[in-house]
């Protein structure tokens, strides 16, 4: 009597996911994925149209401040499509489909970011960077953007690599943000805020290793490469995880930082609270850094109190760093306070 061969895990994890009546063939898979393949002129005709033009919605949106629109560019961009095919060349241990689908992403992020710089020729010079949600939501990445990135790139993966679960790339494409935070980036380098610009910069490279990460994982699943055991491969996988590793202390910083801010307006608040309270119908609305200027809220019907008086508490916390203080009234009227120094 025959004994079965028991399986592996790692085997019986695979079929739980990617059931093998359900799997894409490998031809499948690079027919979508490889642009230099089948059809390569018609293929890159559509790549670049519709990258293009997921480009100007997506700087649209990001300058309109208009949330509908960058999801719309989110939807029609095919940035992903190089990307999972760099995956499935490294999961093949393919060095040219690989280097093709990288350089096509390069050139991609080349263009989309020009198209965000180039468009903010067309701005008023009063035009509010830091006041855009759509920017300032995509220049400070933290640890939970990369947790969500590399849950989409599986669940994209997944949903390549699996014939019954297609219907889930749509929301794919909007979970994974790739298009506009290189229009994020093009805008604030146009305006000359580098540092903005390498925050969203940091937000997409994270999402792009994750996006390769996962799809990497998924198609070596498939068993669609040599043996995972190959000296090639083990190189390609242990330089993506390196790439994740530096991502992923960078964005544990920031993430510090984020937090460590977070403190120390909520303790400017209360101290600003303090400023304001003995003043009749004042009360503080908001505080919030804008770039090295701390600026303070307030909702009052005359004139504020002493401000003189708020730069003088606020610099006996004792542990701020430098920042120009400026109070907001609810009239429009931005007043300078003075400066603040670490005590």
């Amino acid at each position: 009597m025959e004994v079965p061969t028991r399986r592996s895990w790692r085997a019986r994890a695979t079929d739980v996911v990617l059931p093998p009546r359900q799997r894409r063939s490998l031809d499948d898979l690079a027919d979508d994925l490889d642009l230099s393949r089948g059809d390569p002129g018609s293929k890159r005709s559509a790549f670049w149209t519709m990258l293009l033009l997921s480009g100007v919605i997506a700087t649209a949106g990001v300058l309109a401040d208009s949330t509908a629109t960058v999801i719309g560019a989110m939807i029609i961009a095919p940035l992903s499509t190089p990307i999972m095919g760099a995956a499935l060349g490294i999961a093949r241990l393919e060095r040219t489909v690989t280097l093709h689908s990288l350089l096509t992403v390069a050139l991609g992020v080349v263009l989309v970011v020009a198209v965000g710089a180039s468009s903010t020729l067309t701005l008023p010079d009063t035009y509010d960077l830091a006041g855009n949600g759509q920017v300032s939501g995509r220049v400070s990445p933290g640890l939970l953007d990369l947790v969500a990135a590399i849950a989409t790139g599986f669940a994209g993966a997944v949903g390549l690599a699996r014939k019954d679960v297609a219907a889930v790339l749509p929301g794919v494409a909007i979970a994974i943000s790739l298009v506009p935070p290189l229009a994020v980036v093009g805008v604030c380098l146009g305006q000359g805020r580098s540092d903005l610009a390498l925050g969203a910069l940091l937000l997409f490279v994270s999402n792009l290793l994750a996006l390769v990460l996962a799809g990497t994982l998924v198609f070596a699943a498939l068993h669609v490469g040599r043996r995972a055991e190959a000296r090639g491969g083990r190189r390609a996988y242990a330089a993506i995880g390196g790439l994740l590793v530096v991502v992923t202390t960078v964005l544990t910083v920031n993430t510090a930082v984020a937090v460590a801010l977070d403190v120390a307006l909520a303790r400017v608040r209360g101290v600003a609270e303090e400023w304001a309270a003995p003043a009749p119908q004042t009360e503080v609305t908001d505080v919030e850094l804008v770039g090295p200027t701390l600026v303070v809220s307030i909702r009052t019907p005359d004139q504020p109190p002493d401000l003189g008086d708020l730069v003088v508490r606020l610099g006996e916390v004792g542990w701020l760093p430098p920042f120009e203080v400026v109070v907001e009234t609810t009239q429009g009227r931005r007043l300078p306070a003075g400066e603040i120094g670490a005590g």
